[in-house]
């Protein structure tokens, strides 16, 4: 996407420089920026974000940071009409993502011990593998863990939380299939606080976040492990259905904050910008890979780099 949002600053830039209107050259001070000249970039900038899978209001609000920013401001002479636009739009496109920022392992420190922190997601958006590496994170910093497999929906899951578990060395608090997750997810916590664990990161399911007896589920959950914060999980390469979901489940069950996967492949970013703008709650971490070492606290300005950069 961004490939062909720079052909198009290019070509805006040879239009600028054939086509420079007398009013737009102020003596040495450089061109200013008209509405008519910026309007004309404005349509190519919206397709190319609506491209990008970034949500049509994130978009309106992004091109109006760009025109707050430029419309009647000076681009000097050493820096393009492209450049101009370009460090706008990067502007703009950061200050979407800048929501509050959590720094999560000052908030576990912070925070009284036992640490209770609820991961929510749809199937496949690599919520048991983000729980995983938020498990090695923690533990690297000295913190004691407890997983609750609390997805008692599929045996697989359990399984597959299992695996982790083991080879993380992370004490894993299950019941049978089909069991109550609620009471996995309190056990598990009542485990930490009698042994004297740090942290208790509790597995949810993941069905579609349209199924109700789903979002009933969640919130017995929540209602019953208390916890302190309530992470969405949400794959980078989804687009707008993780917009969807993360609105679905933020409606439903409420959540403090995100982690989003897959971030790696994704060469767009929209996933990014539109969950920030229409949650309005900060991301935490990024996937950026396989192992349990590719989690990264989530940075603006690197998303910005990545979205640009890379192109």
């Amino acid at each position: 996407m961004f490939q062909s949002l720079r052909e198009r600053l290019r070509g805006w830039r040879e239009r600028a420089a054939q086509e420079i209107a007398p009013e737009d050259v102020v003596g040495e001070r450089g061109r200013k920026v008209r509405e008519g000249r910026l309007q004309e970039v404005f349509d190519d900038l919206e397709i190319a974000l609506l491209e990008a899978d970034v949500a049509h209001p994130v978009v309106q609000e992004i091109l109006e940071h760009v025109r707050e920013e430029l419309l009647g401001r000076r681009i000097t002479r050493d820096v393009s009409f492209e450049e101009g636009v370009e460090l706008a739009l990067r502007h703009a496109v950061e200050k979407v993502l800048a929501a509050q920022r959590i720094d999560f392992l000052e908030f576990v420190k912070k925070t009284e011990k036992p640490v209770v922190v609820m991961f929510v997601g749809v199937n496949g958006t690599g919520k048991t593998t983000a729980i995983a590496k938020v498990t090695n994170l923690l533990q690297k910093r000295g913190y004691s863990v407890v997983i609750a497999a609390a997805d008692t929906f599929r045996a697989g899951a359990i399984e597959q939380i299992e695996v982790h578990a083991n080879r993380l060395g992370a004490k894993l608090i299950k019941h049978a299939a089909g069991a109550d997750p609620a009471a996995v997810a309190f056990d598990a916590v009542e485990h930490a606080r009698a042994r004297h664990k740090d942290v208790v990161l509790i597995d949810t399911a993941g069905r579609m976040q349209t199924n109700t007896n789903l979002m009933d589920q969640m919130k017995k959950i929540k209602r019953v492990a208390n916890p302190h914060m309530v992470v969405f999980v949400g794959d980078a390469l989804a687009g707008n259905d993780a917009v969807e979901q993360a609105r679905t489940f933020h409606e439903a069950v409420g959540f403090d904050a995100a982690i989003l996967c897959k971030i790696d492949a994704d060469a767009k970013g929209g996933a990014a910008l539109s969950i920030a703008h229409s949650v309005g709650t900060p991301i935490l971490f990024v996937g950026t890979g396989q192992t349990y070492d590719d989690l990264q606290p989530f940075d603006p300005h690197w998303m910005v780099q990545k979205i640009f950069d890379e192109a």
